[in-house]
């Protein structure tokens, strides 16, 4: 079993609840990027959107790197990029976020500003 199997869970939304903790600890998340962009894949649920994997930890994106990705790079991208650029952004390019998903790339996939209020509310419980 590798490394990333131990520490992701077959439970999508305890990967995702993994996520946001985790982003929230390091203030980073991990993408995939070559010289053509970065890595997306077609959602399973709506045939007209795309999906943009992120990961909490960077050994949770490397297991992609290989075969069709081998070409890609893991990249990191602050939290408050992340959360003030990229999720509106991707909101409006009409994208959607796959966070820790795992080595078959499977798990939720969440609307961009859903992940940007889910957060909030993660950071608000932190304060109280």
């Amino acid at each position: 079993m590798s490394e990333e199997n131990e520490q992701l869970s077959e439970d999508f939304e305890q990967n995702y609840d993994q996520f946001i903790v985790e982003a929230m600890g390091t203030g980073c998340v991990w993408g995939l990027e070559n010289a053509e962009g970065w890595a997306l894949c077609p959602s399973v649920y709506n045939d007209n959107l795309d999906v943009m994997p992120l990961w909490s930890q960077p050994e949770y994106a490397e297991v992609h790197c290989r075969e069709e990705w081998s070409s890609y790079k893991v990249v990191p991208i602050s939290l408050e990029e992340l959360l003030d650029e990229w999720l509106p952004g991707m909101h409006e390019d009409l994208l959607l976020v796959g966070p820790n998903w795992d080595k078959d790339l499977e798990g939720v996939e969440v609307e961009p500003l859903d992940l940007l209020e889910d957060v909030d509310k993660v950071a608000m419980d932190s304060e109280d």
